[in-house]
């Protein structure tokens, strides 16, 4: 999917979270944009089901299950438009998952049989899967932990994107040389030589690094407004994730 950029602001076409909102993940089309959702959020699941305390091929084989339950048929009647965020609705889920696992666990500890609720319980609307987590288990700090990763992922995205699309356009080499300048301290890099190696003047250099952090910015957009609904503040939960990852670094 190429969202559409509109001069007149950041403004993005149907987003895949929107597509699957509309139709509640029934037509292909949705089931397609949740599929992709969900694979480009795996990563940060894993880690928070390892911060959890499982080890890594546990968090994974609890992932897959996870993925596979959510995107089953008719498990997104529980998802609500109005929170907006598709990290919000899987950090949800994901912690009702884990409470219904916690909950089978105990029964069979007991002798009795498992009853494990659908994540498409009828009675659950979304606010009511962060309710119960909520009351099941307190994971500030897991919930930061997660959306940190949730962060590092749209970054990580971001940037396999914009090196796609200057591939593309043949200047692989010259994303290369530039790439340092998007995420290290410029005080630090060794501007004249990479000038040097890109044939340019210091100016024609500097306009170039100004010009590729114009495009991550916009690819870090695209990449966020795909998880966010139609009317959803993208510049809001752009601020958040930003404050995340600068809290980690204190």
């Amino acid at each position: 999917m190429n969202p559409s950029h509109c001069s007149h602001g950041h403004e993005f076409g149907p987003t895949r979270w929107t597509l699957v909102l509309r139709s509640q993940g029934a037509t292909p089309e949705a089931r397609a944009a949740l599929n992709e959702l969900c694979a480009a959020y795996y990563q940060p699941v894993v880690r928070f089901l390892q911060r959890e305390g499982h080890e890594e091929d546990v968090a994974r084989e609890l992932a897959h299950e996870f993925f596979a339950r959510l995107l089953q048929g008719g498990q997104m009647n529980s998802a609500d438009p109005a929170k907006g965020r598709f990290r919000s609705y899987l950090l949800g889920a994901l912690k009702h998952f884990l409470t219904d696992r916690r909950r089978k666990e105990a029964r069979i500890k007991r002798g009795g049989a498992a009853d494990i609720q659908s994540l498409d319980a009828s009675s659950d609307s979304l606010a009511t899967l962060h309710d119960m987590a909520a009351e099941a288990v307190s994971l500030p700090v897991l919930d930061t932990w997660f959306d940190r990763q949730w962060a590092l992922t749209v970054m990580a995205r971001a940037l396999t994107a914009l090196e796609r699309q200057m591939t593309a356009e043949g200047r692989a080499d010259h994303y290369a040389v530039l790439k340092p300048w998007l995420a290290g301290e410029a005080a630090t890099l060794d501007a004249k030589a990479a000038a040097e190696r890109l044939q340019l003047s210091e100016s024609a250099f500097k306009v170039a690094v100004h010009r590729l952090r114009k495009r991550f910015r916009h690819a870090v957009k695209t990449e966020i407004a795909q998880t966010l609904s139609e009317g959803a503040d993208l510049q809001e939960e752009l601020r958040y994730l930003i404050e995340v990852l600068a809290a980690s670094q204190r």
